[in-house]
């Protein structure tokens, strides 16, 4: 599966201040990782977000939200997020920010 490029480079803008940050192409999807722990990615139109269990279940509550699978599996700790949820540059924003600190607070890789 193909991912947005557009999508992608949005992700790149919120990101270019951050420390640590690499991209890597897996499964057909673009990962974000911070200090080696993936923190968000783009996959077909959406934006794939990895947060803390304490937070996941609470972020499910929130509009555009669905659980991340891979081939019918749920990926724990890994939300779907649709591309109208993170049309405003704020939410998306808010979304990378989310998994980005989450990322960072796991030992590096």
């Amino acid at each position: 599966m193909a991912y947005d490029e557009g999508l992608a480079d949005r992700v790149r803008s919120a990101l270019e201040t951050a420390d640590g940050v690499a991209e890597r192409r897996m499964f057909g999807a673009l990962a974000f990782l911070v200090h080696g722990n993936m923190a968000c990615g783009v996959t077909g139109e959406g934006l794939m977000v990895r947060l803390p269990p304490e937070e996941f279940q609470r972020a499910l509550s929130e509009s555009g939200t669905r659980p991340m699978d891979m081939a019918g599996r749920p990926m724990k700790g890994w939300l779907l997020i649709d591309p109208e949820a993170v049309g405003e540059e704020a939410a998306l924003t808010r979304w990378v920010a989310r998994g980005t600190a989450f990322a960072g607070s796991l030992p590096p890789k």
